[in-house]
């Protein structure tokens, strides 16, 4: 039996806005639009894209899933993703790992992941 991962969806309003965000954030084209979904282009080989799916409902609570992003520098990247439209809303450190809990422009959380040691 094969199973492949193409794709991290995201639930969102607006996923033309949506798309946009994560696109500049992470540094990879739109890739394609179909239907209510816009898709970026894989950050690396074998990775899957995310993708943006048009829906009815806002969000409401926490994510139940949320993307993780290894960055070198904390700092520069909140900037970035503040730049963006991003809010920072937590952070922690264990065991070496540094995660900012940030917010997309929609509410979505996502991880800036610094390793320390």
């Amino acid at each position: 039996m094969e199973i492949h991962l193409p794709h991290i969806v995201m639930d969102c309003a607006d996923p033309e806005r949506l798309a946009a965000f994560w696109s500049d954030l992470v540094g990879v084209p739109i890739k394609t639009r179909w239907r209510q979904y816009v898709i970026l282009e894989p950050t690396e080989d074998g990775a899957p894209a995310l993708a943006f799916q048009r829906v009815g409902e806002a969000k409401t609570g926490k994510n139940r899933a949320h993307v993780d992003l290894t960055v070198a520098d904390l700092g520069a990247a909140t900037r970035h993703a503040l730049t963006l439209g991003a809010l920072v809303i937590d952070e922690s450190t264990e065991d070496g790992v540094t995660a900012r809990v940030m917010a997309d422009p929609e509410g979505n959380e996502c991880c800036l992941v610094r390793l320390t040691s």
